[in-house]
């Protein structure tokens, strides 16, 4: 038993090592969205398969005999291209799904992208106690009394005085016997965080970017989940006007129209106000859009980006996806306007390939 243990531990590792040395194409492709469940992905894996002889056909020849022409390819017996009757012999190249944790994956992210640790803020000083039972006393609450441990030390003074009898085997217990669950109150950070989710679903965003977005998000919630317990997702989608959604209306919704950027932005720090208040709260906004916006809204989108949500959130990032329609002007101006702030991360996602660049730009900042 131990020895298949140990083989099952030296498996999952070399699963594992696959899984990191093949991370970036996950991450580019998505292969894992989708494959979600619980706190567990299911990852695709090629098979690992163990070097051992083949051996041929005797009296089949070798290279350089039997029938042939120069110039003719050598292959195996029986090797055939292409097309033909269907066989009878097993493939090669079968795939095996293994289940990663989130957080582990969250950590292999983090490894290869050297992430640094989130630095909390506001309510991250602040300290709750919460009790755990991992102690017994002989006194407390018959609620709490531990039936197991309160047998056996009835059944070990028995034992000592001489009154257990194996034919008539009855324990009772007294009441020096009894013991008590106990709890210790242990200190807890109490650490609360929120993520928004602003995307553009204008006319201009195609399917396609949607799909860059969201496996994006994943990698993006993955990191936050690592960093914060139980942490809030919001979604707001907007062409001209903005309106919360859930998660799956977020990635599906098709719409078309214009774009006004300030509409997002507006129902972002309206969501922070009500509900979040940043004294108490992390606060992350993560915006996608391919940079167009509809003529001077710039100008309303900064005053409400500058008074109200950078000052509340611990990090604004915008993420411009490439468009074959859109301007993409937002994000120079953008610079132009904040280039100074802290907590504004910019970055350009160029196609799916992007994405793994982009992530070490949006999550580097370690706020």
């Amino acid at each position: 038993m131990a020895d298949i243990r140990q083989d099952s531990s030296r498996f999952r590792q070399i699963v594992r090592g696959r899984i990191r040395d093949n991370l970036r194409k996950y991450v580019t492709h998505g292969e894992l969205i989708g494959r979600q469940g619980g706190d567990l992905v299911s990852i695709p894996v090629p098979q690992l398969e163990v070097p051992r002889f083949r051996f041929g056909s005797n009296g089949s020849g070798g290279v350089g005999q039997g029938d042939g022409q120069p110039g003719d390819p050598v292959g195996s017996p029986g090797e055939t291209g292409g097309g033909g009757s269907p066989g009878d012999a097993p493939g090669a190249g079968h795939v095996l799904e293994v289940e990663v944790a989130l957080d582990e994956l969250a950590e292999m992210l983090g490894d290869q992208l050297a992430l640094p640790r989130i630095r909390p803020k506001g309510a991250a000083g602040i300290v709750a106690e919460k009790a755990k039972y991992d102690s017994v006393r002989t006194v407390g609450p018959e609620s709490l009394r531990h039936v197991r441990r309160t047998y056996l030390q009835a059944l070990r003074r028995q034992l000592a005085a001489g009154d257990y009898q194996p034919a008539d085997p009855r324990v009772v217990p007294i009441k020096a016997d009894k013991q008590y669950r106990a709890a210790n109150q242990q200190p807890q950070p109490h650490v609360q965080a929120a993520v928004i989710y602003l995307m553009d679903v204008s006319g201009s965003m195609t399917d396609e970017q949607k799909n860059i977005v969201r496996n994006a998000a994943f990698w993006i919630d993955a990191w936050l989940g690592r960093q914060y317990r139980g942490v809030r997702k919001r979604y707001l989608i907007h062409d001209a006007a903005a309106r919360e959604v859930d998660e799956h209306a977020f990635y599906r919704t098709r719409e078309s129209g214009g774009t006004r950027i300030s509409s997002a932005y507006e129902a972002a720090a309206a969501m922070i106000d009500a509900d979040y208040p940043t004294a108490d709260w992390n606060l992350y906004c993560f915006q996608f859009t391919d940079g167009d916006n509809w003529g001077d809204d710039n100008r309303r989108a900064f005053q409400c980006l500058g008074e109200r949500l950078l000052p509340a959130v611990n990090q604004f990032s915008y993420g411009q996806v490439e468009s074959a329609y859109g301007s993409g002007d937002f994000l120079a101006a953008l610079h132009k306007e904040f280039g100074d702030r802290d907590n504004l991360v910019t970055t350009q996602i160029d196609g799916r390939e992007g994405v793994y660049d982009a992530l070490k730009t949006l999550l580097g900042a370690g706020r």
